[in-house]
């Protein structure tokens, strides 16, 4: 009997002093990192956060076409000063190849205190602005002043602080905006990111503020959609080559190209379920 009872003395202690950390772990992954939960359940969320690791240099060491619909499927993290971390997934982007560009603000290889960032290495942030208000971000790939503009995102966390970075940048206060309405366009993500021309030339692959981490979905040719680009004008041939790509059935894209899409189900490039 007294055995038994050192025994069950043992066993009682040993429960009362585990912490228990893969519980405490997994209850983790469901809080923010201001401890509050999280305002979005999402597939992507859970998963990211448990895969973390920013997108390497390498990742960025590729053409500017190539990169452009890579970039669709992978997360951009923006840290703000409080601690608060904004998450997204890239859905649309557009390439501007430089050079012989007429659409690229490099065109004709011009480098100019502007746009200096679209010569630096792959992975430098370009912020620029738009009719003296709104900020666009890109990012520079290989290429003598080629880049990237990021279009679109799908927000994944920190969708309440969106909704307020998006209310305080518009001057008349507006009715609350759906989730597909935060980050839809190239100014509304940068508004909802909190991005200004302070983050042009950073470093994607070093910057404390501001990273790209991996996303998890293996995309094929046909989730992919290939298009003209938005906005640029009268650029002759230019404005009409298939430099926008985005995901193809995802709602928080921009502007949808439904012609192309019906192209696309006639060659029998169906998405996949």
């Amino acid at each position: 009997m007294p055995r038994k009872r050192k025994l069950l003395a043992q066993l009682s202690a040993l429960q009362s002093n585990s912490s228990f950390p893969q519980l405490d772990a997994l209850e983790n992954l469901n809080t923010t990192p201001g401890g509050g939960s999280s305002p979005k359940s999402s597939k992507y969320f859970v998963t990211e956060k448990k895969t973390s690791s920013r997108l390497e240099a390498d990742f960025f060491q590729q053409p500017c076409v190539s990169l452009a619909k890579s970039f669709l499927g992978q997360i951009l993290v923006r840290k703000l000063p409080d601690g608060r971390e904004l998450w997204g997934r890239i859905v649309e982007t557009e390439a501007y190849l430089g050079g012989e560009d007429e659409a690229s603000h490099s065109k004709g290889g011009k480098q100019t205190q502007r746009n200096a960032a679209m010569f630096m290495k792959p992975g430098t942030l370009y912020v620029y602005q738009i009719y003296g208000i709104y900020f666009c971000i890109n990012v520079s790939s290989q290429g003598e002043g080629a880049a990237v503009l990021l279009r679109s995102l799908e927000p994944l966390q920190g969708l309440d602080a969106m909704r307020e970075l998006r209310r305080t940048s518009r001057k008349a206060p507006t009715k609350l905006l759906k989730d597909w309405q935060l980050c839809n366009g190239p100014s509304r993500l940068c508004q909802a990111f909190g991005i200004d021309k302070a983050f042009d030339q950073r470093d994607l692959t070093e910057d404390i503020d501001i990273w790209m981490v991996p996303g998890q979905d293996l995309l094929g040719e046909q989730d992919v959609v290939a298009t003209t680009r938005i906005g640029i004008g009268n650029r002759g041939e230019w404005a009409q080559k298939p430099l926008r790509f985005y995901l193809r059935g995802n709602k928080f894209v921009s502007v949808v190209d439904k012609k192309m899409e019906r192209e696309m189900a006639a060659r029998g490039h169906l998405p996949c379920s």
